[in-house]
Parts: C-alpha cells; sequence; structure tokens
C-alpha cells in the first residue's frame, strides 16, 4: 500500500476505532480488529474504493462480528476477582483515544447482553447512521430482518434503563450482591441474579492477564464466591450514577463492578480494573441516596 493510501487510512483511523469499540467493549481488541482492517485493505488494494469509509466500517464491522462469535465460542472459566496483578504500564495514547470516544459504561455492559448480530445492527444503525441495506449483507440477512434485529437490541437497551426514583431498589439489590459474596453464600447470589446475567471483566481484573465474560447465573455466582471479596476493602457506593462496588485495599482503588439491574435482578457485571477505565469511573458516596 502506498502512502497516498496509508494516509488515507490513517484519516478514517478514529473512526474505525470507534466502531470497533462500540462493539467490542475491548480498546484492545478494536485496535486488533482496526488493524486486521489495514492488513485486508492492502490485499485487496483499495485504489479505485470511491467511499473508502463506508468500506472500511463493513471491513470492521465484519472483523469484529467475527471477533465476538469466536468469543461465544470461547470456554468460560470461573473468574477470582480483583486477585490479578496491576501493570505499572499505562494505555498507549491510541487506547486512550478509544477510551476516549467511548459510550457510558452501563450502555457497554448491556450491549454485551447481546447477541452479536443484534449488537452490530444496532450500533452500525443507531450510533453511526449506516441503513441496513448496508447493515443486512454483513450479518447475513435482509435488510428487513436486520432492522428487527436492530428493534430487539433497541427495546433490551432502552429496556435496561434503570428507572428515575429506583436508586433505593438497585441499591438494596446491589448490597444483597455484596453480603452474598463476602459470605460465600452461592444460593443468596443467584437469588439476585438474573438467569442469564452476563459478567465481563478486562485483562487488568484476571489473573490470567486476559478479558473475561462468564454467562448465567450459576458460574457468575460461582465466581463471585470464589472471589474473596472479604479479602478487599468493599462498599457499595455510586458508579457513574448507578449502585456499584468498589474495592479500594489501602484507600486505593483498585476494582470497581458496574451493575445492570431488570425487573428486580441483576442482569450485568462490569469489572473494571485497568487504570484508564477507572480513570473515566465517576465514583461518588451512598451518603444522601
Amino acid at each position: 500500500m502506498d502512502d497516498a493510501l496509508a494516509e488515507r487510512f490513517e484519516e478514517h483511523r478514529p473512526h474505525l476505532r470507534a466502531v470497533a469499540y462500540r462493539m467490542l467493549g475491548s480498546a484492545s481488541e478494536a485496535e486488533d480488529a482496526v488493524q486486521d482492517a489495514w492488513l485486508r485493505a492492502g490485499r485487496a488494494g483499495i485504489e479505485d474504493v470511491e467511499d473508502l469509509r463506508a468500506w472500511l466500517t463493513t471491513v470492521v464491522a465484519r472483523v469484529c462480528l467475527n471477533m465476538l462469535r469466536s468469543r461465544r465460542r470461547r470456554r468460560e472459566e470461573p473468574l477470582e476477582l480483583g486477585t490479578a496483578d496491576r501493570p505499572d504500564d499505562r494505555a498507549g495514547p491510541e487506547e486512550e483515544a478509544v477510551v476516549a470516544d467511548s459510550v457510558g459504561l452501563a450502555l457497554l455492559v448491556v450491549l454485551d447482553t447481546l447477541t452479536p448480530a443484534e449488537r452490530l445492527a444496532f450500533v452500525l444503525h443507531d450510533m453511526f447512521d449506516l441503513p441496513f441495506e448496508e447493515i443486512g449483507p454483513i450479518v447475513g440477512r435482509t435488510p428487513a430482518a436486520a432492522r428487527q434485529l436492530a428493534s430487539r437490541a433497541r427495546r433490551r437497551v432502552r429496556g435496561s434503563e434503570p428507572p428515575h426514583g429506583d436508586l433505593g431498589r438497585r441499591r438494596r439489590l446491589v448490597e444483597a450482591f455484596l453480603a452474598a459474596a463476602q459470605n460465600g453464600d452461592l444460593e443468596a447470589l443467584i437469588r439476585v441474579l438474573d438467569p442469564d446475567v452476563v459478567l465481563q471483566a478486562d485483562a487488568q481484573a484476571v489473573p490470567g492477564g486476559r478479558p473475561v465474560v462468564l454467562r448465567g447465573a450459576e458460574i457468575v455466582a460461582r465466581s463471585a464466591a470464589a472471589a474473596a471479596v472479604r479479602a478487599l476493602v468493599s462498599e457499595v457506593a455510586l458508579v457513574d450514577g448507578a449502585p456499584g462496588i468498589v474495592m479500594a485495599p489501602d484507600g486505593r482503588l483498585s476494582v470497581v463492578l458496574a451493575f445492570a439491574v431488570d425487573g428486580g435482578r441483576i442482569t450485568a457485571i462490569d469489572v473494571v480494573a485497568a487504570p484508564e477505565r477507572l480513570a473515566r469511573l465517576s465514583i461518588a458516596a451512598p451518603e444522601g441516596w
């Protein structure tokens, strides 16, 4: 690929990172997807592509769809929260740019409860205004079917938004989760979790150093009970305006659990330990709820 085409690609890199991050919810995976698009563009030859932005968006979307499907096939292992070593290095400028351009944490948690096709249709249409005529071929559906995918995703996203004035009930639910986890009470944990609950943790929160996604009340409950949360200084706090859990041994914030709630149960948990993600969270004390 010559310098002129490389320059054209770089012009669209921020947009492609934003698309990939909204699809994947991971800055490092988003950068991998963009790099894959760069390699594919070099092999395909893009000299005659008139709308390069649209062409590259489609390529990145296909790459992300494959990554999401692979993520679902990946074996899910129990997670030990808060025990991973915290690396001293910080995210590079490109990764920070992706995070800075990201959607809210709560939305990313909800998006991960969608199927890969629903997530792609919703993100491309509702966030990037891509027409369903272009989305359909990417997910292997007709435009009408792609529209239905986005519609279902939209209902789930909106349905997971907490109603105004419901903060007290959500706080009590999170407090019950924390107490059950600290006591190792598996049955109590399962009672507060939705059967299809999704837990995702970034690489810094996991001993193996790789992001983890767990699905289902039983496996999430086992992981929470085995996490030795009681060994850390943990408390309920407002995380981006919603009840969450903060872990701060020695007074230093190390891990945050953000929750999505629907129908009186916890439907999604996002475990945040990456320094650049922690820095973007708004943490408030529970006084005055």
